[in-house]
């Protein structure tokens, strides 16, 4: 049909150029008078008929790590083609160093970029991000939607000042992963895990994270829970002593063990998963992720590769593990909110979860895909793994956690200068000077 706009240029054209592009258009009786009213009459009967331009699909940019199994493109693509024209999501990618990932955010989200629509936040960003106002808190029935057969530390890890601020996404934790072919059941506590690597010489190395980064802050933080305490108690400091020295006297033996690797002080979840690969190391805790790269690049050490739950401190008390993940977050200054909810919404949902397991290995924060036979192909350890997130703890909720982070990592590297008693002061007195903003390292 002739657009509107196509008939006033008809308006435009003098009679001499109609004649001669087509000289039996206009018939010498008819005037131009006549014919230029003739046009206007066609434009107001055909300007009803004609198309209106489509409307401006919302592009949302959600600012994620970068993924590298394409699982979280792939699913982008099934949510914006799911939505039938009302938004699309394309991926911003952030850097793959989670320090740097959250550098940029800060800085983004400070100066209110009103480009940020969906954000891909680590777990320990919750409370800094939500106490800064530069995410939006779930409306009430999404949130409940969201929460509905979530783990309930990944739905904690997500939540702050009582609301919902991000829609629980993927999950991790640790597990104890050692050599069937060297120990014929795993230890149950630290102290007989040091015992058994130290009885098997050269090939009984323990790769732990020991790097003064949060990778060191995790492993403290998951000794204490395992000794009974915790960091914090709301916005006030709370490890018990007692339980405090048991944690710091597992740290301090490892560190003084030949069983610590040569490494120790400067190992970060790769380096420890490469030494493990390269056969000298016959236990490790770190994230799943160890157990497909050991499958690809080291598959005779993969056949002989077990799996447990972290270790305890002592057999009476089960075993608390730091967790991890990522929750979808929605920016403060973002110019299609609604969109921007109802699009996380579907990156969360049970299939998109599925397809980040299962292309890209990331565990599931929705209970019931643990028992999917898809996800549990990926991961074996699926039961202990439910399990161990079951009793997850969290690292401090508070907006102070990246400055008391730095404080307990900074106390404690390196390892083998750790002293328990002086320790458990000098870290008290460290992460109340954080909480107060005194003394950032």
């Amino acid at each position: 049909m002739i657009e509107r706009r196509s008939l006033l240029k008809i308006l435009m054209l003098p009679v001499s150029l109609w004649k001669r592009l087509n000289p039996a258009f206009l018939h010498p009786g008819i005037q131009r008078r006549q014919f230029l009213g003739t046009v206007f009459t066609l434009v107001l009967l055909t300007s009803g008929c004609s198309e209106e331009p489509a409307a401006t699909v919302p592009a949302l940019n959600w600012y994620v790590f970068a993924e590298p199994s394409g699982a979280f493109v792939e699913a982008a693509r099934i949510c914006s083609q799911q939505s039938a024209g009302q938004y699309s999501i394309a991926l911003v990618p952030l850097p793959a160093d989670a320090d740097q990932q959250r550098e940029q955010l800060v800085r983004r989200l400070a100066a209110h970029d009103s480009t940020i629509d969906i954000i891909g936040m680590d777990v320990i960003w919750t409370a800094e991000f939500a106490a800064a106002h530069w995410i939006q808190p779930w409306p009430e029935d999404l949130a409940e939607q969201v929460k509905k057969g979530r783990l309930g530390s990944a739905v904690e890890s997500a939540t702050f000042a009582g609301r919902l601020q991000a829609a629980p996404f993927t999950t991790n934790t640790q597990l104890l992963w050692y050599r069937t072919d060297r120990v014929d059941s795993p230890p149950k506590t630290w102290a007989e895990m040091i015992e058994i690597a130290e009885s098997l010489g050269e090939n009984g190395t323990i790769q732990v994270q020991g790097e003064r980064y949060e990778g060191l802050t995790v492993f403290f933080n998951s000794l204490l829970a395992s000794a009974g305490t915790t960091i914090l108690d709301g916005e006030q400091v709370q490890p018990d002593e007692a339980a405090t020295r048991k944690a710091l006297s597992v740290m301090q033996r490892l560190a003084a063990s030949p069983a610590a690797p040569a490494s120790l002080f400067t190992n970060r979840e790769d380096q420890c998963r490469l030494a493990f690969e390269a056969g000298k190391s016959s236990f490790m805790v770190n994230y799943t992720f160890v157990w497909p790269s050991a499958r690809l690049n080291a598959p005779d050490i993969a056949k002989h590769m077990g799996w447990a739950r972290w270790p305890s401190i002592s057999r009476d008390r089960e075993s608390r593990v730091t967790i991890g993940g990522i929750n979808l977050g929605i920016g403060a200054y973002s110019k299609h909110p609604e969109s921007a909810f109802a699009a996380a919404s579907c990156l969360a949902s049970e299939n998109n979860q599925r397809l980040a397991a299962v292309k890209g290995g990331l565990p599931p924060t929705i209970t019931s895909l643990y028992h999917d036979s898809k996800v549990r192909e990926i991961f074996p350890f699926a039961d202990i793994l439910l399990e161990t997130l079951n009793n997850g703890v969290q690292r401090p909720q508070t907006p102070l956690y990246n400055d008391i982070s730095l404080a307990i990592s900074h106390t404690l590297h390196p390892m083998r200068s750790i002293n328990p008693e002086k320790d458990v002061r000098r870290l008290r007195k460290k992460i109340e000077r954080a909480l107060h903003s005194e003394g950032l390292l």
